[in-house]
Order: C-alpha cells, then sequence, then structure tokens
C-alpha cells in the first residue's frame, strides 16, 4: 500500500507568512506539491521557471522528490544584492556591529 506524505508549503510574503498542508501520494515532487497548494494560481507572481525552491532551507530544484513531513518552501526574488547594500553603508561611513565588541579586550 502507498505511503501518503503530509507536505507544508511555506511562501513568505513582506508582510505574512502563508503554509499550505498537503497530501500527496508517496514519490510526488516539489513542482507537485507546488502545485497542490494553490499557491501558484493564488499568488502569479510566482514562477517556476524563475522563482527558487528549496527543502528545509535546502536549495532544491522541482523533480526533487519528497519525503513525509518535508517542508517546501518558495523563495523570492532578493530586492537589493546584500554585498551592494554593505558597499553603500561602508561607503555613508556607517560601521556594521560586529560580536561584542572592544569592552572585554582590556580584561
Amino acid at each position: 500500500m502507498a505511503e501518503t506524505l503530509s507536505i507544508e508549503v511555506c511562501y513568505a510574503l513582506p508582510n505574512k507568512q502563508e503554509v499550505a498542508r498537503v497530501n500527496l501520494p508517496e514519490g510526488a515532487s516539489v513542482q507537485q506539491a507546488l502545485e497542490a497548494s494553490g499557491f501558484l494560481t493564488k499568488y502569479p507572481e510566482i514562477d517556476i521557471k524563475k522563482n527558487k525552491f528549496g527543502i528545509w532551507n535546502k536549495l532544491s530544484k522541482l523533480d526533487s522528490v519528497l519525503r513525509n513531513q518535508d517542508r517546501v518552501e518558495i523563495y523570492r526574488p532578493l530586492i537589493a544584492d546584500p554585498k551592494e547594500v554593505r558597499k553603500q553603508r561602508a561607503a555613508e561611513g556607517k560601521v556594521m556591529k560586529k560580536g561584542a565588541g572592544d569592552s572585554d579586550a582590556e580584561g
């Protein structure tokens, strides 16, 4: 008898996170979970050819086979390149905090 997989599909929007739980047959793929979630219809900005997807924070392909209790994540494109943001901050003279600072250096 084929096992039924319980899969969670997540899509993080700027102001909320959408989560759909779907049941799929054993051997189901990331793409099948995306289609079953209804997010591809509800959010037309999700493009399976352009967006990236993952299983538990690990980048995955659409044909990756799912296991029971997997969490499929839909990644949105970055608005700004993190490297460029750091360069801009440095150019503006803003210092990014790193660790605990120098207060413990004397002791």
